[in-house]
């Protein structure tokens, strides 16, 4: 299949996970990015207008809580995590709902835990929410429980990870992976100028793996290390995933009308 009819079919997709990283939402300085933030509101208000349903699994809330208690880095003990994401949580929230509600929307926060996707029961109970969420309209918001389960601070609470268990969860056609890279490139661009980027990828090979690189913010999680694995656990559950750039939440717009923005890894 061309790259042009693949992305085409992004145009279809009714149900999408959207992560955005910490990087995305905060200045350099750790300080929130409010107008990007109101920006990726009225797109997710106006994408539910044309009939779209969207998850938003949102990064930062350990790096604001970190930078508002006036930690100079992410905290990397347990105890110091849970007091930044109690911090952080709220104010992510707070935010959230105020921008969506402008654009005649409500917020919903989501809290997963390791056995929302372990315990048959526990999964089942957080399918239904979130399916009758999107049925009222409403935007869930969701994150790791770091808070309180000390067991979360790990793999499922790298918000790549988790938006891939989302997606699975309900049952979502596509996956958007915004950070502060424009996609999957062969090399690290931040240190290779002249890295290529890949446009459309169908496997994701040794040599890919070998490109992700590792996270440059002291704010973040992850790199493209954890959003290689996100797409490789959405594309064998058939799921399409978008690697893109987060300084532009209008490019959300962009990726549902079937424009090349980042990179696809198309599920065949």
């Amino acid at each position: 299949m061309e790259t042009s009819n693949a992305r085409a079919l992004l145009a279809n997709h009714k149900r999408a996970v959207v992560k955005i990283g910490t990087t995305s939402l905060t200045y350099p300085n750790g300080m929130l990015n409010l107008q990007r933030i109101e920006k990726l509101c009225w797109v997710l208000a106006d994408l539910y207008n044309r009939g779209k349903e969207v998850i938003l699994v949102t990064s930062g809330a350990i790096g604001v809580g970190a930078n508002t208690l006036g930690m100079e880095t992410r905290p990397r003990d347990i105890i110091g995590k849970q007091a930044a994401s109690a911090v952080g949580q709220a104010m992510l929230m707070q935010i959230y709902q105020r921008f969506l509600l402008t654009y005649n929307r409500h917020a919903a926060q989501i809290l997963l835990t390791r056995d929302c996707v372990d315990s048959p029961t526990r999964k089942e109970n957080a399918h239904n929410t979130l399916e009758q969420l999107l049925a009222m309209g409403v935007v869930p918001i969701v994150n790791a429980n770091d808070t309180v389960a000390t067991d979360e601070l790990g793999e499922f609470s790298e918000n790549d990870n988790l938006s891939a268990y989302v997606a699975k969860l309900t049952n979502s056609e596509l996956l958007v992976l915004l950070s502060d890279v424009e996609g999957m490139y062969d090399k690290n661009p931040k240190t290779h100028p002249k890295a290529v980027l890949f446009r459309e990828v169908h496997e994701i090979t040794p040599k890919m793996e070998s490109a992700a690189g590792e996270s440059n913010s002291s704010f973040g999680t992850g790199g493209m290390a954890t959003k290689l694995n996100a797409a490789r656990m959405a594309l064998e559950n058939n799921i399409d995933t978008v690697i893109a750039s987060g300084e532009d939440p209008a490019i959300l717009l962009r990726i549902f009308a079937g424009e090349e923005e980042g990179t696809l890894f198309h599920a065949n």
